[in-house]
């Protein structure tokens, strides 16, 4: 999953999977993710297709902003596993366990503007468009303007 991952042109943009990673990177993204909590980043998640017994994306939940109640929500859906629902089932899911975190308040994606698909899958997780865009760094140290989707702790 991480190496078709990496075959996306604009996922290794977002964060540290390198473009078309080898099997050595992308073993080793895979182990930064698996210490994103202990280093006290948030939480790290493969999304797995249950019937199949795989996993077909990735999601995290950032707390970098916590002691402001504020977390940023990322996911991230194979090529070849995309349409399905995946992504939006995920982003529930992970929403629901941001609400067990003490003191979060309300979880924020980043959306490229032209990202139609994600904005529908920010929609049906409920999150809600707000009526400005940010200006957002991403992994690259390159910022963009971003559409921003809210959800406030119910």
């Amino acid at each position: 999953m991480a190496r078709e991952l990496s075959t996306d042109p604009y996922v290794p943009q977002t964060g540290s999977l390198p473009f078309t990673a080898s099997n050595e990177e992308a073993n080793a993204w895979i182990d930064r993710q698996q210490g994103r909590h202990a280093e006290g980043a948030g939480f790290s998640f493969a999304i797995v297709w249950t019937a199949g017994n795989r996993a077909v994306g990735h999601c995290g939940l950032w707390l970098r902003d916590l002691s402001s109640g504020l977390a940023t929500a990322g996911y991230a859906i194979a090529p070849s596993q995309r349409r399905r629902g995946y992504a939006a089932d995920a982003l529930l899911a992970l929403t629901g366990f941001g609400w067990t975190v003490p003191g979060l308040a309300r979880i924020v994606l980043h959306v490229e503007p032209w990202n139609i698909a994600s904005q529908r899958t920010a929609e049906r997780a409920g999150y809600v468009r707000q009526e400005a865009t940010a200006d957002h760094r991403i992994f690259s140290g390159e910022t963009r303007e971003m559409v921003v989707y809210e959800a406030v702790r119910p």
